[in-house]
């Protein structure tokens, strides 16, 4: 390596190790408990709480260039226990929001610098789970960051999502649960693959199971991406949130988090789910456990219904007014501090 390749690398890795991360996936599929692990291994801004800036604040108060607009997302947000977490002086944020936002990648950036300030920390992290349909706005408007996307199988995510009451199917569907968060799964981590890829070497991926399975191996992997090592003695001594206390939607008893399908499914809904979802469990390397199966006319109405109107709700939500009535009620939750 010549003396200039040398420099240039040594400034591209400095400028690596103080970007910001956004930790991205599927609800249910570890996206807490890695983010508590950045935490854990220092010299991220400790911030316990889910952003949602590009999925309900951008849709909510829309363009941030104008002063107005700016105003009235601050009146909500300084009201909410999103802004609690932070630590941070309304007065002092709110002169430097005026002064330096146009958007809400800005918004973001400013509130998360103001907290690792203030904890005398280089960077930050976002751990939005909805923030993986929004990979291209966050590189358009934070153009350092970098994107981690983590992977777990659908089969597991299903079976959180349902413990969680999180499935709602269309009302002439009832009793179709965990096929509806199935198609879900597969059509949120379809998209976030095909925004990241986009990005080149700002974009990495890896699996929950090897998180779980192999930790050593599968943070190094990780900290060479972001720039800095990520011990995992270190993490597990520091223990931040579910790194010491598991984020499970199942009993401390029965905490199997790595294929609890397994036993927790049936032959048949296991048969069912995988004639939705077996050639993407497939395309990412997990093994089908009912053989391979000809979807029926059945299967390909709800594969073809459900996408739609997935991909649909996410038009409405940011492209129309919707968004904004949606994102009131998400908002008026926060406010509350529940």
């Amino acid at each position: 390596m010549n003396p200039k390749d040398a420099v240039h690398k040594l400034s591209n890795d400095s400028a690596r190790s103080k970007a910001p991360v956004f930790v991205l996936g599927c609800p249910r599929s570890g996206t807490t408990v890695l983010y508590h692990m950045l935490l854990s291994a220092g010299n991220f801004a400790l911030y316990r709480a889910e952003s949602n800036v590009f999925n309900v604040l951008q849709p909510r108060f829309g363009n941030l260039a104008r002063k107005s607009k700016r105003n009235e997302l601050l009146r909500n947000w300084l009201r909410s226990n999103l802004f609690d977490k932070t630590g941070l002086d309304a007065d002092c944020l709110r002169r430097r929001i005026d002064e330096d936002c146009n958007c809400a990648g800005d918004f973001l950036r400013i509130v998360m610098e103001e907290v690792a300030k203030k904890q005398g920390v280089e960077r930050w992290a976002d751990c939005t789970p909805d923030h993986l349909l929004y990979i291209k706005e966050i590189k358009r408007q934070i153009p350092n960051a970098l994107i981690v996307h983590i992977i777990r199988d659908g089969r597991d995510v299903a079976l959180s999502y349902i413990k969680q009451g999180w499935s709602h199917p269309l009302p002439w569907d009832s009793g179709k649960e965990l096929l509806v968060v199935g198609l879900f799964w597969e059509w949120i981590v379809r998209r976030g693959r095909t925004y990241g890829r986009q990005l080149g070497p700002d974009y990495y991926e890896l699996r929950y199971e090897d998180l779980v399975q192999k930790p050593h191996e599968t943070l190094a992997g990780l900290g060479e991406f972001v720039g800095q090592t990520l011990d995992y003695n270190q993490i597990q001594r520091v223990g931040i949130g579910s790194v010491s206390k598991p984020n499970s939607s199942f009993t401390s008893e029965d905490f199997h988090p790595v294929h609890r399908w397994g036993t927790k499914m049936s032959s048949e809904e296991l048969e069912r789910f995988e004639v939705l979802t077996g050639n993407f469990l497939q395309q990412l390397g997990y093994p089908l456990a009912s053989g391979r199966k000809h979807r029926d006319f059945r299967a390909w109405q709800l594969r073809l219904t459900y996408r739609l109107w997935f991909s649909t709700r996410h038009w409405l939500k940011t492209t129309t007014p919707l968004g904004r009535f949606t994102a009131i009620g998400r908002m008026a939750v926060h406010a509350s501090g529940t």
